[in-house]
C-alpha cells in the first residue's frame, strides 16, 4: 500500500483490502519486535562472516565465526537467516582428471591403501595435478598436502605438464618441513612415475607411494582439496590470463586456504590454526 499510495488513495486501498485506516495507521508506525531486531543484528554479523570468506562459509562454518566472537546462535537459526537475506555457501564439483599414464613406467607401491590417518606431521604427503583454464588456455597446479593438518606444504603452476611441474611442487614441500621418513602419496601421472622424480624422492629420503589406476579413493585426499578449490574459486571466477590465475590461487592458498579457511575434520580450524595448537603434541 505505501509503495502505491501516490496512485491510490490510502481509504481506498484498505476499503479494497478489507483493512482499516487504523490498522494499517498502527501496522506502519510499529516498531519492530525484539526478534526482528535480533535478526537484523544477526544478518550483518553473517553477511561479515560469508564475506571475509570470499563468500564461500555455509551455516556451519559461519557459526563457528560467530561463536568465536561470543555469539552463540543456534546454525538452525543462522541458515533460515541466510535465506532470508539471500546469502549461500558454495557447495563442490566434481574434478577434471589430468593424470597420464607412462605403460611403460614401474609405479611405486601404495603404502597408504586408502589410510589417511597420521599423528602427526609431515607422515604422509598427499600429491596431485589439477588444470585452471583461462582465455589463453591451461595453467596446471600441481600441489603436496600434509594429510596431517590439511595444510598444502607445496605447490607449483606452470603453462606444461612436464614432469618439472611436480618436482617444483615437491623441493618447496621439502624446503619448508625438511621431514624424515615422509610417504608421498599420488597417482601413477607420468610425472610421478618419472625417474626424475623417483631420483628426487631417494635423494630427499622421501617414500614415494601410488594408488592404482582411474581410481579417485586412492588419492581421496587430494581430490578434496581440488573440490574446494574448484568450487571456492574455480567455478565463480573466469581468468583472462594465465598471470592472473597464478595471482588468484596463489591469494587462495596462502591467503585464505592455508591460514584462514576453517576445515570440519580439523574441528573447523584452519591448517595453520590447527599446526599451531597441536604441533605441541605430534
Amino acid at each position: 500500500m505505501k509503495a502505491h499510495q501516490a496512485v491510490h488513495s490510502i481509504s481506498l486501498m484498505c476499503r479494497l483490502l478489507d483493512v482499516s485506516r487504523s490498522g494499517y495507521y498502527a501496522w506502519l508506525h510499529r516498531k519492530p519486535c525484539e526478534r526482528k531486531k535480533q535478526d537484523a543484528l544477526l544478518a550483518a554479523e553473517i553477511e561479515r562472516s560469508h564475506a571475509a570468506s570470499r563468500g564461500t562459509y555455509g551455516a556451519p562454518r559461519i557459526q563457528v565465526d560467530l561463536t568465536e566472537l561470543g555469539d552463540a546462535v543456534s546454525k538452525k537459526r543462522i541458515a533460515r537467516v541466510m535465506r532470508e537475506i539471500g546469502v549461500e555457501g558454495v557447495t563442490r564439483r566434481k574434478k577434471h582428471v589430468t593424470t597420464i599414464r607412462d605403460d611403460a613406467a614401474t609405479a611405486a607401491p601404495d603404502l597408504v591403501d586408502r589410510d589417511f590417518s597420521t599423528t602427526g606431521p609431515n607422515q604422509l604427503w598427499v600429491a596431485d595435478i589439477t588444470y585452471v583454464p583461462t582465455f589463453e588456455g591451461h595453467l596446471y597446479l600441481a600441489v603436496v598436502l600434509d594429510a596431517w593438518s590439511r595444510k598444502i606444504v607445496g605447490w607449483s603452476m606452470q603453462d606444461h605438464l612436464f614432469t618439472d611441474l611436480v618436482v617444483e611442487a615437491f623441493d618447496m614441500a621439502v624446503a619448508q618441513r625438511t621431514p624424515k621418513d615422509v610417504i608421498h602419496h599420488s597417482d601413477q601421472g607420468c610425472q610421478y612415475t618419472s625417474f626424475v622424480f623417483s631420483a628426487r624422492c631417494a635423494e630427499a629420503g622421501v617414500q614415494p607411494s601410488m594408488g592404482s589406476v582411474g581410481d579417485a579413493y586412492d588419492n581421496a585426499m587430494c581430490e578434496s582439496f581440488f573440490a574446494t578449490l574448484e568450487c571456492e574459486l574455480l567455478d565463480r571466477v573466469r581468468f583472462r590470463t594465465r598471470a592472473e590465475a597464478d595471482r588468484e590461487l596463489f591469494e587462495f592458498i596462502e591467503g585464505f586456504y592455508n591460514p584462514r579457511r576453517r576445515h570440519s575434520a580439523l574441528d573447523y580450524l584452519s591448517p595453520t590454526e590447527y599446526e599451531q595448537i597441536h604441533a605441541w603434541a605430534a
